[in-house]
């Protein structure tokens, strides 16, 4: 029987990642991972590293900091406001959030996100990491959890029209709709921390990267699902190898 025309199904040459599989994230900049690394998660500016399963993280429901001007300058209408017409801010990251509230703010947002999903599928990634799913809990109400399904749908299909496939990036209220948004595994940070691991293991058969940054979060999760899955414990700045604070270890 066909699939409800409702879900995003993927096609064939989709191939998620192996459960399990030790993992290196990259964010703050390229090295060359350890021998018993498979599998790397880098930015979308990065190349991936030859011979592993590559993930292409893209900021796609945030501006990166270093983009802010850019997002101003040219969309600012694609920025989410407050009453006061000024962008809403992710204050951790200083990152401004995207608006994603509407059908048409949601098409036009692809028209510059869609691009960068095809040029990870250019470089040879073979996944895409869409990262801060869960801006909606701090748009301060003006986004919920359905635009945020919404956007993802669209982010997800573009993917899988180019062979790639999708991470879900955190936040378990979303694990009902996987099916439907057509993630095909997770990438997630400080499950442990927020005991949230077993529902991502659950959910997505064991295919789960879980990034930790405090080591007594890193020693329980290692106790308790490292037969499962893919730990690794990180600097918060995800420094790369040989840089001050650089922080790596898998169980």
């Amino acid at each position: 029987m066909p699939a409800p025309s409702h879900v995003a199904t993927a096609p064939t040459a989709v191939r998620p990642p192996a459960a399990n599989a030790a993992f290196d994230y990259q964010l703050g900049g390229p090295y060359p991972p350890p021998d018993t690394v498979r599998a790397v998660s880098r930015d979308r500016t990065a190349k991936p590293a030859p011979g592993l399963y590559n993930i292409c993280y893209v900021n796609a429901f945030q501006a990166q900091p270093d983009d802010t001007g850019t997002w101003k300058d040219h969309h600012p209408e694609l920025l989410l406001r407050d009453e006061r017409g000024h962008p809403v801010i992710d204050q951790d990251w200083d990152e401004p959030l995207l608006d994603i509230s509407t059908a048409a703010k949601r098409a036009a947002l692809m028209d510059i996100i869609g691009p960068w999903f095809d040029g990870c599928a250019k470089a040879g990634y073979d996944a895409v990491e869409p990262d801060n799913l869960d801006s909606y809990e701090r748009s301060h109400g003006r986004l919920t959890a359905q635009h945020a399904a919404a956007f993802a749908e669209l982010l997800t299909r573009r993917a899988h029209q180019r062979q790639l496939a999708v991470a879900q990036k955190n936040t378990t209220d979303l694990l009902p709709r996987r099916h439907s948004i057509g993630f095909d595994f997770a990438v997630v940070e400080e499950c442990a921390h927020y005991q949230e691991c077993g529902d991502f293991a659950d959910a997505y058969a064991n295919r789960v990267f879980a990034i930790e940054y405090e080591k007594k979060d890193f020693a329980a999760a290692c106790r308790a699902w490292g037969k499962r899955l893919s730990l690794t414990l990180r600097d918060r700045d995800v420094r790369p190898a040989g840089s001050a604070g650089h922080v790596d270890q898998r169980c």
